[in-house]
């Protein structure tokens, strides 16, 4: 043709141009325009061979599922565009995966691989018309022909609903393939609903019409595929509560009293998630197998799916994992993104009432947004905090391994707690914040006023400084409410025994522990004793007791007998030390606790020390109070006692020793009772014997107490009142800066409790999660936070990072608690859908190459099945009215929602009527006739491949 002439001298050199000039004329008697529209699809089609599938995908070949791609081009014919596709794959060897999930429409209904499909560029993308159809698959035909390509082509007609095609392949012999599929969407005839139709169907193709098929038997090949799906939980109206009746239910009884699937994860205290598992598909295949009658179909549908030889389980995941528009996100990231917002704002104010006072006019754009709760709602929140406290069972509940790295409260405290209602008060506005703070520290106030035990918090231990500081106040806070009251309670006691009390003082009035009662001088808690010669009559009476007076540094007695003072406030004897002065056992005092101190009374005694210089010097004066008590309890438990003793207990590096006998760690003395050890010999290091020294000045000055008789170190009263101003007086952003960090801690704490058996990858999740905040928010340590900075923008981030790990969560939950006996499936599952919902939260993917739903399949195995079956609940009457069961191969009462199904029968060429007149070298089968059928109870589509000679 000259068409195709004219393109085959488009790439001569310049030596025959003149001949092109020749042939390069219009002669309308030997190409048409349809024959120029063959030679335009022959040329596309020629590249694209000469291309192949590799330099088609470096160029332009777009995915269109897992090993298959497609090019295009647009074409021209009679004032009409075309769109050529070619399909393809990367690997193209091997035989067609029947029921691969992968698989192209066109590939599962015909069994091809690689194919043609052109469609006219128009609003339907179907050729309507029947003639031109025909004219437009002769033409590709043709065009492939020439190119000596083995191809299929389609086309679609009809109506797009139809999904009908027609199509064309040349098989490289006399040989032609024919296509066609077609669909019926309504008004299925009932033989074809069942398996014995479709198979008298099929065989009407090839046999003659006239025959019993029932009487006559015709080996056909035989695979289908059944696909069940759950019931939605939505549908489930009665819940897991066997006492509900249905006239309850149509009576409009309290649905919110049914049991929801989250019940008992740990995030159902603060919000109800939906599930993100909405129910599962469950795929039964039977493999290929040869059938020779109708009866034997008729038998396989009343098969139960417990007899395909392969299930294969998709779960139907819900639309709002991948949907990060704010009104589907419902949860601890969403709230958090709030009192993030809060956080924002809380500069604009110095205090917190100024947020809810009528008269502060930075908050006149806030009052129409930020709506506050009615007092009832606060009430409830209180109550819970402060009155239902002790539903939480440990203060110290297990964190994660590295949750203390973030400066927060743990999550079982009180002021976490009031952090996570505060994400749910109202719409966590900086307005909600500040109402629900103030009545908070009026509460907080009022425990303190009345001696009550403050909820949620210890009232022993050392302050945690890895804390916030509000957490630190709040537990130094109730101490000293534990401290005020048992002062209260000894004021108490002490004015009902006025009237009783009597010159003589007992000696178990002294101290409440055995150690206050007067011990024998000489003697220790073992029994033994330190001489012989110590009797009962040194005991002293009870009137005998008396506060030993204070001795010069250079007094010294001269005897060795044992004192005539009461020993009052021993813990025991201090090992095998002596004391110096007198032949008597050292004994260790009962002494005050240290004083406890916050983060912030530690910085300000750090920088007291820094501007005073001398830090020695200035630590004791630090110290001088609680330094005094000690040596006042080492005098009252020692009443023969130096100032030396005091040093060898309390400070043995200011001792040099030069008994090398006399060591802390050794049982007793080196000779009990010998007089030959004693006195040990020893000095005061430099700085303890220097003139002057403040230790000594400090022991001369103190006098012989208990510790249970002394003035408290840490006066509750002062400390209680210093903290309740710290609370009233609270910056804003100082208190959103410390919530942000808390409620962060205390929600990822709460979701960590969150059970999910052994998905390390949920695991490993949770892990990087805790990473991810720790660094986010050391920042808001530092309290140089200023409004919009990055940190801000930092933290808001983080705030996507935990909504993709609060999903996911959600996820590993469900399927923890749905595969319970079979773990396998679970971890399998979850791993498909972090690799597939991961990477795609947060983004908002769009093109052709964007994959849109999870379509991840797992197979089951054999001991796998009945956990699986029994999620396919027997649907109720409520469920199944409307539904005919009709289809048969029911799994627990449910039939399939999709039924496919291949037929096919296949033929040897040679000694047929398919065979050539001429002697060939084929002598292998060939699928000469095959029918693909997909339908329900209610549509039925089928595709038929004829094989003739042409």
């Amino acid at each position: 043709m000259a068409s195709s002439s004219r393109m085959e001298s488009d790439g001569d050199d310049e030596a025959e141009v003149e001949e092109e000039e020749v042939e390069h004329f219009d002669d309308f008697t030997l190409a048409s325009s349809w024959e120029r529209f063959i030679s335009d699809i022959e040329a596309v089609c020629r590249q694209w061979m000469a291309d192949g599938p590799k330099n088609l995908l470096k160029k332009d070949a777009r995915e269109v599922s897992e090993d298959l791609y497609k090019v295009k081009s647009e074409l021209k014919f009679s004032a009409k565009n075309y769109c050529m596709e070619y399909y393809f794959g990367n690997k193209n060897e091997g035989k067609v995966i029947d029921w691969n999930s992968t698989l192209h429409d066109l590939q599962l209904c015909f069994g091809v691989k690689e194919f043609l499909v052109i469609a006219p560029q128009s609003a339907s993308g179907v050729v309507l018309d029947a003639p031109e159809a025909s004219k437009l698959l002769s033409a590709v035909a043709i065009a492939l022909s020439n190119c000596s390509s083995l191809w299929p082509a389609f086309v679609p007609v009809h109506v797009p609903s139809r999904k009908a095609y027609i199509g064309i392949q040349n098989m490289g012999t006399v040989f032609t393939r024919r296509f066609e599929a077609d669909h019926i969407g309504s008004q299925v005839p009932v033989k074809l609903m069942h398996l014995e139709g479709l198979y008298e169907l099929f065989v009407s193709k090839f046999a003659y019409s006239t025959l019993d098929f029932s009487m006559h038997l015709f080996k056909v090949h035989f695979t289908m595929k059944l696909t069940y799906r759950s019931l939605p939980h939505d549908d489930d109206v009665q819940g897991d509560d066997p006492n509900v009746t249905e006239s309850e239910i149509d009576l409009g009884g309290d649905t919110h009293n049914r049991t929801q699937w989250d019940d008992d994860c740990p995030w159902s205290e603060w919000y109800s998630a939906e599930d993100p598992i909405k129910g599962f598909e469950l795929v039964a295949i039977w493999s290929e197998k040869v059938v020779e009658s109708s009866l034997e179909m008729a038998e396989l549908e009343n098969y139960s799916p417990h007899e395909a030889q392969n299930w294969i389980l998709s779960p139907d995941m819900s639309s709002s994992l991948t949907d990060s528009s704010k009104g589907n996100r419902i949860g601890f990231a969403s709230q958090l993104c709030l009192l993030l917002e809060a956080l924002n704002m809380s500069f604009e104010a110095q205090f917190m009432e100024d947020f809810v006072s009528v008269e502060n006019p930075g908050s006149n754009n806030l009052k129409s947004s930020m709506v506050i709760p009615p007092p009832t709602v606060i009430d409830r929140v209180l109550k819970e905090l402060f009155h239902d406290g002790a539903r939480f069972p440990d203060v110290a509940a297990a964190e994660h391994k590295t949750a203390r790295a973030i400066k927060g409260a743990p999550r079982e405290s009180l002021f976490a707690q009031f952090c996570l209602h505060s994400l749910w008060f109202g719409n966590c506005n900086i307005r909600a914040i500040a109402v629900i703070w103030i009545e908070f520290v009026r509460e907080v106030r009022w425990c303190w006023e009345e001696s009550q035990p403050l909820p949620l918090m210890p009232t022993t231990g050392a302050i945690d400084l890895s804390t916030c500081l509000i957490n630190q106040k709040l537990h130094m806070l109730a101490i000293c409410i534990e401290r005020k009251r048992q002062l209260n309670e000894d004021f108490q006691d002490c004015i009902g025994s006025q009237d009783h009390s009597s010159p003589q003082i007992e000696e178990d009035s002294l101290d409440e522990d055995s150690s206050s009662i007067m011990q024998t001088p000489g003697e220790n808690f073992d029994g033994k004793r330190d001489s012989p010669a110590t009797s009962d009559d040194s005991q002293h009476s009870e009137n005998s007791v008396s506060i030993v007076s204070t001795k010069s540094e250079d007094a010294e007695p001269t005897d060795l007998k044992p004192s005539d003072c009461i020993r009052r406030g021993s813990a025991g004897v201090a090992g095998p030390m002596m004391l110096l002065k007198s032949y008597q056992s050292m004994h260790a005092p009962f002494t005050q606790e240290a004083p406890l101190m916050t983060e912030d009374m530690h910085e300000e005694r750090l920088h007291a020390v820094e501007a005073f210089g001398d830090s020695f010097n200035f630590s004791a004066q630090l110290e001088k109070e609680i330094l005094a008590s000690d040596m006042s309890a080492f005098k009252a438990a020692n009443p023969d006692s130096v100032f030396e003793d005091f040093i060898r207990w309390h400070s043995p590096g200011d001792w040099e020793s030069d008994d090398k006998k006399e060591t802390g760690s050794s049982k007793s003395p080196a000779i009990e009772g010998s007089k030959a050890d004693w006195p040990p010999q020893g000095r005061l290091s430099k700085r303890m014997s220097e003139h002057g020294n403040l230790w000594r000045k400090i022991w001369n000055d103190a006098t012989a107490l208990p510790a249970s008789e002394q003035k408290p170190v840490m006066d509750p009263n002062r400390e209680g009142e210093k903290i309740l101003h710290y609370l009233e007086t609270l910056r804003p952003h100082q208190l959103l800066e410390q919530m942000v960090c808390t409620a962060f801690r205390a929600s990822a704490s709460t979701l960590n409790q969150t059970s999910y058996g052994g998905l390390k990858q949920m695991a490993t999740k949770m892990d990087q999660l805790y990473i991810t905040m720790t660094s986010a928010l050391r920042p808001l340590q530092a309290n140089h936070l200023s409004p919009g900075s990055e940190t801000i923008e930092d933290i808001r981030r983080l705030c996507g990072v935990f909504e993709h790990v609060e999903k996911l969560l959600a996820i590993a939950a469900s399927l923890h608690r749905k595969f319970l006996q079979a773990p396998r499936l679970s971890e399998a599952i979850f791993s498909d859908c972090c690799s597939f919902y991961f990477p795609r939260m947060g983004t908002s993917s769009s093109g052709d190459n964007a994959q849109k739903e999870f379509d991840k399949k797992q197979p089951v195995r054999a001991h796998e099945r009945l956990v699986v079956s029994n999620m396919f609940t027997p649907p109720t009457a409520n469920q199944s009215w409307r539904k005919v069961l009709t289809l048969g191969n029911l799994l627990n009462g449910h039939e399939p929602i999709l039924r496919e199904i291949i037929f096919s029968k296949r033929d040897k060429i040679s000694g047929n009527h398919y065979a050539a007149r001429t002697p060939t070298i084929y002598q292998e089968e060939v699928e000469t006739y095959r029918m693909y059928t997909c339908g329900t109870s209610n549509d039925l589509r089928v595709a038929l491949s004829v094989v003739s000679c042409d």
